[in-house]
């Protein structure tokens, strides 16, 4: 693990826990709140630890916000918790109330991707296109892998089996020898084992597996509500940039080729030989990526 990068002890030791919408909520901050606020959003079975390769460096330029939403790593676990996209955007919606943050730029990964999606369709319906009168809220948004359309999303088998009417069964039977393997399909540059521990400990907090199966909804969310989130990466006037780890069998090069299709061809980086976790397995490209992206946006903005 790199030296500036947080173990998830220290991780949990810099976070501070928060009720959000009735929910116990551990997110954290970094840098300076007069500078332009950077939204961190986490994946599916993960959390907000994904980040702390880049953590440091962004918080030098950005106050940087990141929470592990409901259901994910040291936030609470409720048994009959509200896990819908919906919610986990309201959210963090609520954390940006409480930072008292009204514009905000987003980084978001896999089931992250999807809560952006959200928040883009909300900044959508609150401001129309980039002919309303009003002005966005967020100000940039960048992407890397994930289920952006349901056409294109290739789930795995534990993905599969969590989501079928085995899945509660499935989930308490889910073991850290199974997330080894699944991780060692997903990414094409093998983690290390303090990483998957860190995993396996997030996944494992509270009884999460209790709850495994309700998170993996987000699969069915993403056909039903398709337009509202398709449309908002088409509608939006938010500038976007996608980082694609072009290995990565869920959502890799498949996926950008639809992006190109539906989005553009603006603002992607493709990185070959990397899977579906790229801020993990090409940390300091994926860095440079994101800098380089904002630095622009705000250059011009």
């Amino acid at each position: 693990m790199s030296a500036n990068a947080p173990s998830l002890n220290q991780w949990q030791q810099q976070g501070k826990r928060i009720s959000l919408l009735g929910q116990d909520i551990f997110y954290c901050t970094a840098g300076d709140e007069k500078k332009p606020a950077l939204l961190l959003i986490h994946g599916f079975p993960t959390a907000s630890w994904d980040w702390r390769y880049q953590w440091q460096a962004l918080s030098e330029n950005y106050f940087v916000i990141t929470m592990d939403m409901l259901g994910f790593g040291f936030s609470g676990k409720p048994q009959n918790g509200d896990y819908r996209i919906a919610f986990q955007a309201d959210l963090q919606q609520a954390l940006l109330k409480h930072l008292n943050i009204q514009q905000y730029s987003i980084l978001a990964h896999d089931y992250g991707d999807t809560v952006a999606q959200e928040l883009l369709a909300r900044d959508l319906d609150q401001n129309g296109t980039s002919n309303g009168s009003k002005k966005s809220s967020i100000s940039a948004c960048i992407l890397l892998n994930g289920g952006l359309f349901p056409e294109t999303h290739k789930p795995v088998l534990v993905q599969k089996l969590l989501i079928s009417p085995l899945g509660p069964l499935f989930a308490r039977l889910y073991s850290y020898k199974k997330l080894q393997k699944t991780f060692a399909h997903i990414c094409a540059k093998p983690l290390s084992d303090e990483e998957l521990q860190g995993f396996w400990t997030l996944i494992s907090q509270q009884q999460g597996l209790r709850v495994f199966h309700k998170l993996i909804r987000y699969m069915s969310e993403r056909r039903q509500f398709r337009e509202r989130w398709v449309g908002a990466l088409q509608n939006t006037s938010v500038p976007l940039a996608l980082i694609n780890g072009s290995a990565d069998p869920i959502s890799g090069a498949h996926m950008v080729a639809r992006y190109r299709e539906l989005v553009g061809g603006e603002n992607i980086v493709q990185l070959p030989g990397i899977g579906h976790y790229p801020q993990l397995e090409d940390s300091q490209t994926v860095l440079a990526a994101v800098q380089s992206f904002l630095a622009g946006v705000m250059s011009s903005g």
